[in-house]
C-alpha cells in the first residue's frame, strides 16, 4: 500500500476540516450577537418571553431564533431603510443572521466556555444606572378581571424644593401583564390640571366631547413595550420647577384575572446645569374619522417651529387600526425630506427612533407627519370592521400623533420655540374607577 495520499484527497480532508472549523459555536460566535441584539429585553423581569443568557436557555429556542432573524422579525424595528440612520437600531447585520442562522442549523453546538465574552451587566429591576431617587404609586392598585379601566391617573408629591434637571429616566410598570401604558407628567405649580386628584386615591377624570382645550402636564419620561428608557445627552435634561408634582397616567388592560398594580419611575439627575432644554410634544390630529372597512385612511398634522431646535427623536402613536406613519422635514423655502417612514406600523411595538444626527430646524421650519389607517376585514387586530373610529383613549379607538423630542438653548422659554401650550381636552369632573 502506497505511504502518500493522494493530493485530491488531502483537498477534500482540508476543506471538510475548513467548513467544521467554520461551523459557529455558542460561546464564540452566538453569545456575542444575543448580548449586542437581545439580551436587554430577553433576561428575568424583561419584556422578552424568555431570558436569553446561557446556553440552556437558548439551546431549546435554536429554530425558532433562525427562522425570526431570517424573516427579520427580531429585533423589532419598524423603520424603513431609504429614509434616515438610526442610533438605537437595533436591527442584525447580514453575517450576523447568517452566524445565528448556521448556528440552530448545526444543531446548536456549544463549543468552548472559554471563548465566551464577558457577561454584560444590568443594575436588577433598571435597564438604566442605578436611579438617584425613585417615585412610586402612593398605594397598590387593583385591576379588575374583567371590564374595561378608563386611564386612570395618580399624582406623586415630588417635595422638590429647588428646580430639578433630569437626565435620565425610566418607568417600570409594576405588573407588565396589565399595564398597557405608562406616561409621567410634571404638573408644575399653579397648573390647575387633574386639580381634583388627590395624592393616594386613584383618579379617573371625565372627558367633555367637544368640549375648549386647556394645558396639561409636559411630558417627562413614558412607557410602552419595546420603548426604552429615556437618555438625554451630555450637556442636555428636562426641567421639572421647584413644588411640582409627577402625574402618573396608566392605562390599564383586563386579562381576566384580577391583578395588582405599583408603577415606579427612577430618575438620574443632570450632574451639572444643562446647555440645553429638552421637551417633549407631540404633533397631532384629534380631529379625524375614520369610515368603515377603509383600508387606507389618511390623517395628517403638522408642527411649525417658532425658534431654533434640534429634534433629538421621533416616534408614532396609533392604536390597532394604525398602519403606516411617515414624519416629513421641510425648510423655510419648502425643501421637504423624510426623516422617519414606518410603512408597517406595529402597535406591540412602539419604537422612540433616534437619528445619528439631530434635525436642526429653525423659524418656519415645520414637521409634518402623514398617517394611514386599515379599518377594514383584512386587518386582523380590528375589532369591528363597521364602526366609524373617532380619536379616544382606549384600543379600539384611535389616536394619531407623531411624538419628538426637542432641544433648545436652556435660557430660552418654550413658547420661544414651540406653538405652545399644548393642548388637551379639557377633563372635568371626578369619576370614580370602574369596575
Amino acid at each position: 500500500m502506497s505511504p502518500f495520499i493522494p493530493a485530491t484527497v488531502l483537498g477534500t480532508l482540508w476543506s471538510l476540516h475548513s467548513i467544521a472549523a467554520a461551523v459557529p459555536t455558542f460561546y464564540k460566535d452566538v453569545l456575542p450577537v444575543l448580548q449586542r441584539h437581545c439580551q436587554g429585553c430577553h433576561r428575568t423581569g424583561e419584556i422578552g418571553p424568555m431570558p436569553l443568557l446561557t446556553y440552556s436557555q437558548v439551546r431549546p429556542f435554536a429554530a425558532a431564533i433562525r427562522e425570526t432573524v431570517r424573516l427579520k422579525k427580531m429585533p423589532p424595528w419598524g423603520a424603513d431603510t431609504a429614509h434616515g440612520t438610526f442610533a438605537n437600531d437595533p436591527s442584525l447585520s447580514a453575517a450576523e443572521i447568517a452566524t445565528l442562522s448556521d448556528w440552530a442549523s448545526a444543531k446548536a453546538p456549544e463549543g468552548d466556555s472559554r471563548d465566551a465574552p464577558k457577561p454584560l451587566t444590568f443594575v436588577e429591576g433598571w435597564n438604566m444606572p442605578t436611579p438617584d431617587q425613585v417615585f412610586e404609586m402612593p398605594e397598590p392598585y387593583t385591576v379588575p378581571a374583567k371590564g374595561t379601566v378608563e386611564y386612570t391617573y395618580f399624582v406623586v408629591p415630588t417635595g422638590f424644593t429647588e428646580d430639578k434637571w433630569i437626565n435620565i429616566a425610566e418607568v417600570r410598570p409594576g405588573n407588565r401583564a396589565v399595564v398597557h401604558h405608562v406616561i409621567v407628567y410634571v404638573r408644575e405649580p399653579g397648573n390647575a390640571w387633574m386639580k381634583d386628584a388627590k395624592p393616594g386615591v386613584p383618579f379617573v377624570p371625565q372627558i367633555i366631547p367637544n368640549s375648549s382645550l386647556g394645558r396639561n402636564g409636559e411630558y417627562l419620561v413614558g412607557y410602552t413595550p419595546g420603548k426604552p428608557e429615556m437618555r438625554l445627552g451630555s450637556g442636555q435634561a428636562k426641567l421639572v420647577p421647584a413644588g411640582s408634582d409627577f402625574i402618573f397616567q396608566v392605562h390599564y388592560t383586563a386579562n381576566g384575572k384580577e391583578a395588582v398594580d405599583k408603577t415606579r419611575v427612577g430618575i438620574i439627575y443632570a450632574k451639572e446645569p444643562p446647555k440645553e432644554r429638552v421637551l417633549t410634544f407631540g404633533i397631532r390630529n384629534g380631529t379625524f374619522e375614520i369610515p368603515p372597512g377603509v383600508s387606507d385612511h389618511p390623517v395628517e398634522a403638522q408642527l411649525t417651529f417658532k425658534g431654533d431646535a434640534r429634534v433629538l427623536t421621533v416616534w408614532p402613536h396609533m392604536h390597532v387600526r394604525g398602519k403606516s406613519f411617515r414624519f416629513d422635514a421641510v425648510t423655510p423655502d419648502g425643501k421637504r425630506s423624510t426623516v422617519l417612514n414606518v410603512p408597517r406600523y406595529d402597535f406591540n411595538w412602539q419604537h422612540r427612533y433616534v437619528p445619528f444626527e439631530p434635525l436642526r430646524v429653525a423659524e418656519g421650519s415645520k414637521l409634518e407627519c402623514f398617517a394611514t389607517f386599515d379599518n377594514s376585514a383584512n386587518n386582523r387586530f380590528n375589532p369591528d370592521p363597521n364602526a366609524t373610529v373617532r380619536w379616544g383613549d382606549q384600543s379600539w379607538e384611535e389616536m394619531m400623533v407623531g411624538f419628538i423630542e426637542v432641544a433648545f438653548d436652556a435660557k430660552k422659554a418654550p413658547s420661544e420655540v414651540l406653538p405652545m401650550p399644548v393642548v388637551r381636552p379639557v377633563r372635568l369632573a371626578y369619576r370614580a374607577p370602574q369596575d
